[in-house]
Formats: structure tokens, C-alpha cells, sequence
């Protein structure tokens, strides 16, 4: 008969195993009936928000990719014997999508953040807006 055979495993995997399945504690509550609407709305100015943030991305990417076929003298330029396009596509690029990426995450926080200040609001004081910054 062989021996038996042993299952080996880290003190890591013992513990996560000993832990087991735990529900996640983090999640936001599903809104309610009553919440409906204002999810909607927030969900649509979220929606406008994304679409003007693509559209900004394109216009950014395709733009300057476009300006280097509208001015080919972009790649005779250079710095360091680097061509200007490569640097403007490799360097320059990136803290202009940084900042595109801020621009967005701000928008959609404020506008979360007027969608629960409307729910905090109560009803009579004070006349309803929207939540996407209309009247």
C-alpha cells in the first residue's frame, strides 16, 4: 500500500479558507420605488457626462492625429532628434488624458452629489431641480 498522500498549503491559503464566503459589506443599497425617478434622471445626467467626455477624447485623439496630417511639418520638427509628433503622442499625451480622466470623475461626483442632496431635501422647502444642473 503507498503512503498517504498529504495536502499542502500556505498559512495564507489556510486562513482565507478558514475565513469562508462572506457577504459583501460595501454595497449600496438598491434604491427604492420611491427612488426611481431620481435614479433615472441621475443616470441619465451620468449618461450626457460620459458622452461628453468620449466626444472630448475623440476630438483630443483624433485631433491631433489629424494635425499631423493637415501639417507634416510636425514630423520634420525635432527635439533631441526626436520628431515633435512622436513626442506630442508619446509624452504630451498622457497629462492630457490624466486631466480629462479628473474632469470626468469630478463631473460624475457632483453630479451624485446633487442627486442625494435632492433626496435629503424634503418636498416643501423648497422648489425641485434636476439633477442635471437644468431648471
Amino acid at each position: 500500500m503507498s503512503p498517504r498522500r498529504e495536502k499542502l498549503t500556505s498559512p495564507q491559503t489556510r486562513i482565507a479558507l478558514a475565513r469562508g464566503n462572506r457577504p459583501v459589506q460595501h454595497l449600496q443599497p438598491v434604491p427604492e420605488p420611491v427612488d426611481t425617478e431620481a435614479a433615472r434622471a441621475l443616470f441619465r445626467a451620468q449618461r450626457r457626462n460620459a458622452v461628453r467626455t468620449v466626444t472630448v477624447l475623440g476630438v483630443l485623439l483624433f485631433g491631433l492625429s489629424g494635425s499631423f496630417a493637415l501639417f507634416p511639418t510636425l514630423g520634420d520638427l525635432q527635439v533631441m532628434e526626436v520628431p515633435v509628433s512622436w513626442l506630442l503622442l508619446t509624452v504630451a499625451i498622457y497629462p492630457l488624458l490624466f486631466g480629462l480622466a479628473l474632469w470626468h470623475v469630478r463631473s460624475a461626483e457632483r453630479l451624485e452629489d446633487r442627486a442625494e442632496a435632492a433626496v435629503r431635501d424634503e418636498p416643501g422647502d423648497r422648489p425641485a431641480h434636476r439633477v442635471d444642473g437644468t431648471s
